[in-house]
């Protein structure tokens, strides 16, 4: 083995973290497989020999290319979550081994939303210590502050997080269970059940693409209605685990019209986050569904 295939599977060892740093960070797969390529550039190119934790200094890498790619993107929203949804995660409601890697990278699309809000800072310190537990000590130097400073700034993500994004139920069985009366509702027109299986302050976000601006539907009558006229279309529903929540797609004529996951809480419907984009779902894989 030559030391640039010494190096290579070094680097491998850690890539499914650095991946999933990036993913939190940009909401994109692409873009996190294009921040840990950018990553795996830096670290091919320089001299490692010295470095006592290999993991730590990648995931700083990773971390400062993360950040650098968020505030060069051209056209950055405060208001992002009305008007785009991450990247889907799709798994099969059944998974098996092979879905172990896709189901580590997991994370809430309404965690990832709330995500979207903050200041790429912001971002950064909160991903980092509270979901990759690094030390503050690590994180200041990559955002240009203070130990003290950056653990502000994870301290006001925080605060947005824990106000902003709903809790799920603990039980996925559970959580499925609801989602399954909320379409049977919703197949059979009736209205006073739908109602039942959603919270009053329920919000639908629907992602059409840049053609078709995101439409929010928010309170239970209003989704309830919404989701009986959807399903007079006909689209045959495909069970799914998206992000680790239940989800589904919605197939009409073979083809796949849209990706929703669920979000349960206390029961009910709390959020649906709908990607309708057809160039984005076109790019997915849907073959781990099995249809």
């Amino acid at each position: 083995m030559d030391e640039r295939d010494a190096l290579a599977t070094r680097f491998e060892e850690h890539r499914g973290r650095l991946r999933g740093v990036a993913y939190r960070m940009l909401g994109s797969l692409a873009e996190a497989d294009d921040a840990v390529q950018e990553t795996w550039l830096r670290f091919s190119g320089a001299d490692s020999s010295g470095v006592d934790n290999l993991g730590a200094w990648l995931t700083t890498i990773v971390g400062r290319v993360s950040l650098n790619m968020l505030r060069s993107r051209s056209q950055r929203r405060e208001d992002s979550m009305e008007t785009h949804l991450p990247d889907l995660i799709l798994a099969s409601p059944e998974p098996d081994p092979e879905q172990d890697a896709v189901l580590a990278d997991s994370i809430s699309i309404a965690l990832l939303i709330v995500l979207e809000t903050l200041t790429p800072t912001e971002r950064l310190a909160f991903v980092l210590h509270d979901l990759f537990a690094m030390p503050f000590e690590e994180i200041g130097p990559i955002v240009g502050r203070t130990p003290t400073a950056a653990r502000q700034l994870a301290s006001r993500a925080r605060r947005r997080v824990q106000g902003a994004s709903p809790t799920p139920d603990g039980d996925l069985a559970e959580q499925r269970r609801v989602v399954e009366a909320f379409t049977r509702a919703a197949r059979g027109g009736d209205l006073v059940a739908l109602i039942e299986v959603l919270d009053p302050d329920v919000v639908v976000r629907s992602d059409g693409g840049a053609l078709r601006p995101i439409a929010v539907l928010r309170g239970r009558e209003a989704v309830a209605k919404g989701a009986m006229a959807f399903a007079r279309l006909g689209a045959h529903s495909v069970d799914a685990i998206i992000n680790g929540a239940p989800g589904a797609v919605a197939m009409l004529d073979g083809k796949p019209i849209s990706i929703a996951v669920f979000t349960v809480a206390g029961g009910k419907v709390v959020e649906m986050n709908i990607l309708a984009d057809p160039e984005r779902i076109a790019k997915m894989d849907l073959t781990v569904l099995g249809e």
